[in-house]
């Protein structure tokens, strides 16, 4: 499931069991990390919809989620109000400082938070969550700082990797699965 040595995956279950805050990055996680720009300037981005699904999954097991971002975009407004992902820090290029607001807006320790980045201005989030993420994708020193690196690339399922190991590390993998186990 990841690059995890098996004898440490228990410490990842284990950080995963308390996590109540999903925050995520953007550019190279949500997305393939390329930006898209027409001749007309206008910027495009794509995003994996089965990372969507996993975010939407994710919230219906009472997970909170936000995605902190450096960029500023109605892109990303929009891919967030589409998911329901109330918290969106948009412009923040200090990733930790706008995660330590977010956490004391909403009562949540850091320990309870799996940041997921893949670039040095993330680096700091991921160090100090209480699951510090770096996707598949990430540059090497996030690998070796995080708690858990996905198998799979940013903007191709890595963040749907993520909601899916926390799903089942709370226990709520089988009943979000169930509904469409019953056709």
């Amino acid at each position: 499931m990841s690059y995890v040595m098996s004898n440490d995956m228990d410490k990842v279950i284990e950080k995963a069991r308390r996590v109540r805050l999903l925050a995520l990055d953007v550019d190279g996680v949500l997305t393939d990390g390329r930006l898209y720009f027409t001749e007309d300037g206008q910027e495009l981005k794509t995003f994996d919809t089965q990372d969507g699904h996993g975010i939407k999954m994710l919230q219906a097991a009472g997970i909170t989620c936000a995605i902190i971002t450096g960029r500023n975009t109605q892109l990303v407004a929009r891919r967030a109000k589409n998911l329901g992902i109330a918290h969106l820090l948009q412009g923040r290029e200090d990733k930790l400082v706008a995660l330590k607001e977010l956490t004391g807006t909403l009562g949540i320790a850091l320990e309870e938070v799996a940041y997921a980045g893949d670039d040095w201005p993330d680096l700091p989030a991921i160090r100090a969550a209480g699951l510090g993420v770096a996707v598949a994708n990430a540059h090497r020193e996030l690998q070796v700082h995080a708690d858990y690196v996905t198998q799979l690339a940013g903007g191709r399922g890595a963040v749907r990797e993520v909601c899916d190991l926390l799903l089942q590390a709370q226990g709520h993998y089988a009943a979000a699965l169930a509904p469409y186990l019953e056709h």
